[in-house]
């Protein structure tokens, strides 16, 4: 069946905006349609991650499928594994603790804004994928649904994003609430471009230590690039790190969350948390980012594909899809625990 057209400038237009959690459409949700003619795969059929977008592409309409399609896997590519024999891998734990809490395996969801623009259930159906998965979920503050209504339904561990902007009381307020809502740790968003391209407001550290003020929970910076920043954030008494450069749409030539996740694994020496996101489609891609220091991954569009095309039930298939890749590839090259897993069972190839 030939898909529906989505023209390359569409599709860059997209690829920043749900990764930073920022709104896709400001004021008039894209009209969500039904299956065109043609056969959309039963969901137990799929097979792998990337089928998902084909499924996604055939239910959405052609604007509304352009903001998530695509990604940057360049730098995967260049990355392969050194598979280790004969080691017993019966008993393999994918466990991850961070902030005080067991994490069922190092992947989480991460925020996306106004879910409903691409299914009816929006936010409330990804935190039941998420909840049955046993992963964790980043509620964005541009969410098409309130954090509390979400929170209700939630049976996992809800951490809350925001954004710096120019009205601080209204950040603060939003934190607050989210706080009060249950959710366990704050992301503050740096760099995010707005969906029309315009910049937000500068952050500098003393509105982040503004932000953070008072506040009795884990406070993550999402938009580290360097280590220098990842250092002053540490002295700025932030918990955690998440490398993201948003599809690159905030700096053109920008490179991947991937190729400078290492530099600043090397330079925090594993003082704190190191998340990282950024056209994670496989669990072999996940299983990379943890070899090179991070401590779990975000995803975002391989979920919104999930539930596009198949609602709550294939956003959890998505998810557990991915652990289930995970613990595939540490059995191959003979790591048991997350904490096995290190820069010797990959090799990075030069272009």
């Amino acid at each position: 069946m030939k898909q529906p057209l989505v023209t390359r400038r569409k599709a860059l237009a997209g690829l920043g905006s749900l990764a930073a959690a920022s709104p896709l459409v400001a004021d008039h949700p894209p009209k969500l349609i039904g299956e065109p003619p043609g056969r959309i795969a039963p969901r137990v059929d799929l097979v792998n991650v990337l089928e998902f977008e084909n499924m996604a592409a055939r239910k959405l309409a052609p604007d509304v499928y352009a903001t998530i399609a695509g990604g940057d896997r360049s730098f995967f590519e260049r990355i392969t594994f050194r598979p280790r024999m004969m080691v017993p891998t019966t008993h393999l734990d994918l466990t991850v603790s961070l902030f005080g809490e067991k994490m069922f395996a190092p992947v989480m969801v991460g925020p996306m804004a106004r879910l409903q623009n691409y299914h009816p259930d929006g936010e409330v159906g990804m935190v039941r994928a998420a909840s049955g998965a046993k992963s964790w979920m980043v509620v964005s503050s541009e969410s098409s649904l309130p954090v509390e209504k979400i929170a209700a339904e939630s049976k996992t561990t809800l951490w809350y994003q925001v954004f710096a902007e120019e009205d601080m009381s209204a950040v603060r307020a939003k934190m607050e609430q989210a706080v009060k809502a249950g959710c366990k740790a704050i992301c503050i968003t740096l760099g995010a471009p707005r969906p029309n391209g315009k910049a937000r407001p500068a952050a500098n550290w003393a509105k982040i230590d503004q932000m953070r003020k008072g506040l009795d929970v884990p406070v993550l910076i999402k938009g580290i690039l360097t280590p220098e920043d990842a250092g002053a954030a540490l002295k700025h008494g932030i918990n955690g790190i998440v490398v993201s450069n948003y599809g690159g749409l905030s700096l053109h030539g920008t490179a991947s969350s991937m190729e400078l996740l290492p530099s600043i694994v090397d330079a925090l020496g594993g003082k704190a948390p190191i998340l990282i996101d950024g056209s994670f489609r496989r669990g072999s891609d996940i299983f990379k980012a943890l070899a090179y220091g991070a401590t779990a991954v975000m995803l975002g569009r391989p979920l919104v594909w999930g539930l596009a095309a198949y609602g709550p039930e294939g956003a959890q298939q998505v998810l557990e899809m991915l652990q289930t890749e995970v613990a595939r590839d540490m059995a191959h090259c003979g790591r048991l625990t997350i904490k096995d897993i290190d820069r010797t069972v990959v090799k990075l190839h030069e272009v």
